[in-house]
C-alpha cells in the first residue's frame, strides 16, 4: 500500500520522550479499539486503562525482595528509584534489528487462549464455599488470606488446571489478578515452581510474566520497568545483548531489511535524499543504505539523515546522537558519498516541524521502525500524539513512509486481554530464540533479561502514561493512516522484487500481500511492514 503523511512529540512523567511522521508509509503491525474511562478515585486500588481495579494486595514475601529469575542473581532487590539503563528490543535499540484483534478494522483474529479458561465466576464461588462456608460474606479484604489452606489438588481441579501444565497456570494467574481472586497467592506460588530462565520457551516467558504480576500487585511496575536488572550491564554488554537478539529474532531483521528495500526503490534516481528516522538508536540500519547509494551507477546523490531519539538509547550507545552522526559520517566518507546528519535529541511526541529542517527539492523518506507504538494516543492523555505525528508527516509529502510494527493488541485492551496478547506474542518470540541458542547460554539469558523482560513487565504491571508498550493491530494502524490523509496503494512489482531478494533466507516465514509484507512465525503474524508512497509520486497515494 502506498500513501502520504505529517510531524510532532510527547513527554512521559519521567521526562522520557517519543517522536512523529508524515509521508509514504510501510507497514509491519497490529490493532486495538478498547477506549474505556480510567478510574483513579481510590488510592487502595490499581486502575487499569479499561477502568477495572485491582485491590492493593501484596503477596507474602513480595514486599521487599522479589526476583523470579531462576539464576545466580535471583536474590537481587530492585530499587524503586533506579534510573533506566536498558533499551527494549522492540524500541529498535539496534536500529536494524493475538488474542482479540479489532475485527471492525479488518484485522484477523488470532488464536485465543481465553476460550480455554473455565468459568471462573462459578469456580470462585466453589472455592469460597470450601474455604469459608456457603454463608460467608466474602469481602475484597479476604484476598489477603492465604489460599494455601485449600488442598492443592482440589483448587487445581476446580480451576481446570492439569498438574504441571504451565500455560494453564500462567493463564489462571492472569485471570486471578484481573479478578483479585482469593486463590491468587496459591497460583503465584504454583507458578514459581514451574518457571525458569534457562528452561523451555514457556518456562522462560512464564518467569518474566510472573515478574510482571508481582510488580503489578506491589505497585512497583514502573520502577521495575525502568530498573529491571540483577546486574547493571555496561554499554558494551547491552549492545552485545541487543545485537544478539537482532541476529536470533528473524522478524526484527526482516522489518529493517524490508524498510530499506522500499526506501531505496522510492528514492531511486534522486540527487538529494533526506531520510527522517524517528528512532535512530545506533544508526546501524543506514550503513547498508549508504553503501548502496554510493554504489549507484552515475552521479552519486547527497544524503541527509535526520536522527530522532530520546535519552533511553544513550546508555547503549555510550553517549548522545553525535556518536551516531560520526559513525555514519565515517561510513559515508569511506564510500565517497556526500553526507549530512541532523540530530534531534527528543522523544517522537516532542518533535515539531522545525526540528526536521526540510529543504526544497529533497526526496523525503520517513522511517517508523518498531517505534510508533511508543507514542501515546488519546487513551493516555488529552493530546493524541500518535495521530498528530501521522498528520505532520503527511504534510511533508514524503516519497515513502515505512511503518514496521509488531502484530499485537495491547494499547487499550482490558488487562486480561492484554495479558493474553502478551502471552501469545512472546510465546512465538521465545520459541524462535530457542531454535537459535542453547537454553543455558548465558548470553541468551542476559539478552532476554535486559532487552525483553522490561517490555513484558511494562505490559503487565503498568497502567496509564507509565505503560509505554502500546501495540496496535494492523487494522487500527490502517484506520489511523486513513484519518491522517494517507491513501493506500499496492506495493510496486519493483518493490516486491527488492523485498523478495532481501528476504530469500526467510522464504518460509514472510508473505507479500498488496500493500503489506508480513512476517510469520508458528502460523502467527509477528510483525509487518506497511508502505505508503508520497503525494508527489504520480498516481501514488495522492490525498
Amino acid at each position: 500500500m502506498t500513501t502520504q503523511a505529517s510531524n510532532r512529540s510527547y513527554r512521559y512523567p519521567d521526562n522520557s520522550q517519543v517522536p512523529y511522521y508524515n509521508g509514504n508509509l510501510m507497514h509491519v503491525g497490529g490493532n486495538a479499539n478498547y477506549y474505556m474511562q480510567q478510574n483513579h478515585d481510590d488510592i487502595h486500588y490499581l486502575s487499569s486503562d479499561d477502568g477495572s481495579q485491582t485491590s492493593n494486595f501484596r503477596t507474602q514475601g513480595f514486599q521487599e525482595q522479589y526476583c523470579t529469575l531462576d539464576s545466580s542473581s535471583a536474590d537481587c532487590v530492585y530499587p524503586a528509584n533506579s534510573s533506566a539503563s536498558s533499551q527494549s528490543i522492540s524500541g529498535s535499540p539496534l536500529s536494524q534489528q493475538e488474542i482479540h484483534s479489532d475485527h471492525g478494522y479488518g484485522s484477523s483474529p488470532s488464536t485465543s487462549c481465553v476460550t480455554q479458561v473455565p468459568d471462573f465466576d462459578a469456580t470462585l464461588r466453589d472455592l469460597e464455599n470450601m474455604m469459608f462456608g456457603p454463608d460467608s460474606d466474602i469481602s475484597s479484604d479476604n484476598s489477603l488470606l492465604s489460599a494455601t489452606t485449600l488442598d492443592q489438588n482440589n483448587w487445581k481441579e476446580l480451576l481446570g488446571i492439569n498438574t504441571g501444565d504451565l500455560k494453564q497456570v500462567i493463564i489462571a494467574c492472569g485471570r486471578a489478578v484481573d479478578e483479585n481472586a482469593c486463590y491468587m497467592d496459591a497460583l503465584i506460588s504454583e507458578l514459581r515452581q514451574l518457571v525458569s530462565v534457562s528452561g523451555e520457551p514457556m518456562q522462560r516467558l512464564g518467569a518474566y510474566m510472573l515478574e510482571g504480576i508481582v510488580a503489578r500487585l506491589s505497585f512497583t511496575g514502573h520502577a521495575l520497568y525502568k530498573s529491571l536488572k540483577c546486574k547493571e550491564p555496561t554499554s558494551s554488554e547491552l549492545m552485545s545483548y541487543m545485537h544478539l537478539l537482532y541476529e536470533i529474532c528473524p522478524f526484527f531483521k526482516f522489518g529493517y531489511m524490508s524498510a530499506n528495500g522500499a526506501i531505496a526503490e522510492a528514492v531511486k534516481g534522486e540527487n538529494f535524499i533526506h531520510i527522517i528516522d524517528f528512532q535512530i538508536a545506533q544508526g546501524s540500519q543506514w550503513i547498508t543504505m549508504i553503501q548502496a547509494l554510493a554504489a549507484r551507477p552515475g552521479r552519486r546523490p547527497h544524503l541527509r539523515i535526520t536522527g530522532i531519539d530520546d535519552s533511553n538509547s544513550a546508555h547503549a550507545r555510550g553517549g548522545g546522537l553525535n556518536i551516531v552522526g560520526q559513525r555514519l559520517h565515517n561510513v559515508a566518507q569511506s564510500c565517497g558519498l556526500s553526507f549530512e546528519f541532523n540530530a534531534v535529541p527528543a522523544a517522537s511526541h516532542e518533535v515539531m516541524f522545525g526540528h526536521l529542517a526540510v529543504r526544497p527539492g529533497e526526496a523525503i523518506a520517513v522511517n517508523f521502525a518498531y517505534q510508533l507504538h511508543h507514542t501515546p494516543d488519546e487513551s493516555v492523555g488529552i493530546e493524541n500524539h500518535r495521530d498528530r505525528i501521522l498528520r505532520m508527516v503527511k504534510s511533508l509529502s514524503p516519497r515513502v513512509v515505512t511503518l514496521v510494527e509488531q502484530e499485537a493488541n495491547t494499547n487499550t485492551a482490558p488487562f486480561f486481554l492484554r495479558y493474553m496478547e502478551t502471552l501469545d506474542y512472546y510465546t512465538a518470540m521465545f520459541e524462535s530464540i530457542d531454535v537459535a541458542r542453547p537454553r543455558d547460554d548465558k548470553q541468551r539469558i542476559s539478552a532476554e533479561q535486559h532487552c525483553v523482560a522490561r517490555d513484558i513487565v511494562n505490559l503487565i504491571a503498568c497502567e496509564g502514561a507509565e505503560r509505554v508498550e502500546r501495540h496496535e493491530p494492523f487494522g487500527k494502524w490502517r484506520a489511523r493512516l486513513a484519518m491522517a490523509g494517507f491513501r493506500p496503494y499496492p506495493l510496486s512489482p519493483v518493490v516486491n522484487s527488492t523485498i523478495k531478494t532481501l528476504l530469500d533466507s526467510y522464504h518460509t516465514y514472510y508473505r507479500l500481500e498488496g500493500e503489506t509484507v508480513s512476517f510469520i512465525l508458528a502460523g502467527k503474524t509477528e510483525s509487518w511492514l506497511y508502505l505508503l508512497p508520497g503525494a508527489d509520486i504520480s498516481n501514488f497515494g495522492r490525498s
